[in-house]
């Protein structure tokens, strides 16, 4: 295993550009969210207008899960086809890769739970147009339908194996050929595990490399979430009950939600983000995708995090190249669970960031998409330069 990586946190011009755009309106925001809750209210709509965060958007399509579900996906293509987004000056390019060039290859992201495709912003933003990738949001989330199994009398609980098969599926439509490269946040990293348990043939055939980014592959039912043993422990007995009544009175509960917004806020960046100068903009993004996670979603999927084993799955990963990152205050997932995936792979490049909570690739979105470019890299995406230190394919 490759000793740990211990990664700037620091963000450079290119994501300071789209930061930028924020400006003045959210720091007006956010001092206003000391006064009275209709100003509180102004400064998240101003937040939300300023901020320019999950505004991308790609070719989309859909797929159709095993049990009927539609599952939303979208594809961004290499610059040039079909109408992907321009690199003019090639600097984007070369800021990720040198003076490598980006092969033949999908590059697939899968999100966590409670968010959608767009938690992948910056690193959408990055990649753009350079290689081709497919971002979709997992069933009952984003622009995905509800799951079908989950629905009516005959409703039947979510599993990590469920999403293992949705990410088949997507695959399936959105990159039926051609080597692969499979990158999961949280739930997104499970839902990875998952699709590499129940497919070893296409992970041995199509897979090149993967990023599990801020999950785990078990024992979830230890996590304290930063609060005492023992509250958590009453906490978790009584959760699965109190969500399924939750569940069962969903436009009440939205209601509910809507008056405590502000509580929800905090709640919101204490368990996403570790830096107290995290952008608000961003904060209030990533508030934004969690709000819209209906609650009957939520307790749906909940139960499926405490039967999550994958930890016997993950030594058919070793022959390829791996990135395991984390935040190291990442307080949902913590960092230990990334190190317990990285001893299980010894050729794994773990790295864990500083400062980094749960939503890291909000977060310290540069540091991120740095170590993914690298596995890129490492997995044969992009081709190293020739011996001359040309671009392959120069005359």
């Amino acid at each position: 295993m490759r000793p740990p990586s211990r990664t700037s946190a620091s963000s450079s011009e290119s994501y300071a550009s789209v930061v930028g755009r924020a400006g003045t309106a959210a720091g007006v925001a956010v001092e206003r969210l000391t006064v009275g809750r209709s100003v509180r209210q102004k400064a998240r709509l101003a937040l939300d207008s300023a901020g320019p965060y999950g505004g991308l958007r790609g070719t989309s399509g859909r797929a159709l899960a095993d049990d009927g579900t539609v599952l939303h996906y979208e594809v961004d293509e290499v610059e040039g086809a079909d109408g992907a987004e321009p690199d003019p000056s090639g600097a984007r390019l070369r800021r990720l890769f040198g003076r490598r060039r980006p092969a033949p290859v999908t590059v697939v992201f899968s999100h966590g739970y409670c968010l959608n495709q767009d938690s992948w912003h910056f690193q959408r933003a990055a990649l753009r147009g350079l290689v081709r990738t497919v971002y979709w949001d997992q069933r009952s989330h984003g622009r995905s339908g509800q799951g079908v199994s989950q629905a009516g009398p005959d409703a039947v609980p979510v599993s990590i194996e469920q999403l293992g098969r949705d990410l088949r599926a997507v695959v399936d439509v959105a990159a039926p050929e051609g080597p692969l490269v499979l990158v999961g946040h949280s739930m997104g990293g499970m839902t990875v595990m998952a699709f590499a348990e129940q497919y070893p043939e296409l992970m041995r055939d199509r897979v090149a490399g993967v990023a599990f980014v801020g999950t785990s592959a078990g024992k979830l039912n230890e996590v304290t979430y930063g609060l005492p043993v023992v509250g958590v422990n009453a906490v978790r007995r009584i959760l699965p009950g109190v969500l399924r009544a939750l569940g069962a009175q969903a436009e009440l509960v939205e209601r509910g939600r809507r008056a405590t917004a502000d509580l929800f806020a905090g709640l919101v960046k204490k368990y996403s983000f570790a830096s107290k100068d995290v952008d608000p903009a961003v904060a209030r993004f990533a508030e934004r995708m969690i709000e819209s996670t209906p609650i009957d979603v939520v307790a749906a999927f909940y139960p499926a995090f405490a039967e999550h084993d994958k930890s016997a799955s993950l030594p058919a990963l070793r022959d390829l190249p791996v990135l395991a990152l984390a935040g190291d205050r990442d307080l949902v997932t913590p960092a230990s669970h990334t190190e317990a995936i990285a001893a299980l792979l010894p050729e794994a490049e773990l790295v864990i960031v500083p400062d980094g909570g749960h939503l890291v690739m909000l977060e310290h979105p540069e540091a991120v998409t740095d170590r993914l470019a690298d596995l890129l890299v490492r997995a044969g995406a992009v081709p190293e330069p020739t011996a001359a230190g040309t671009d392959p394919g120069e005359s």
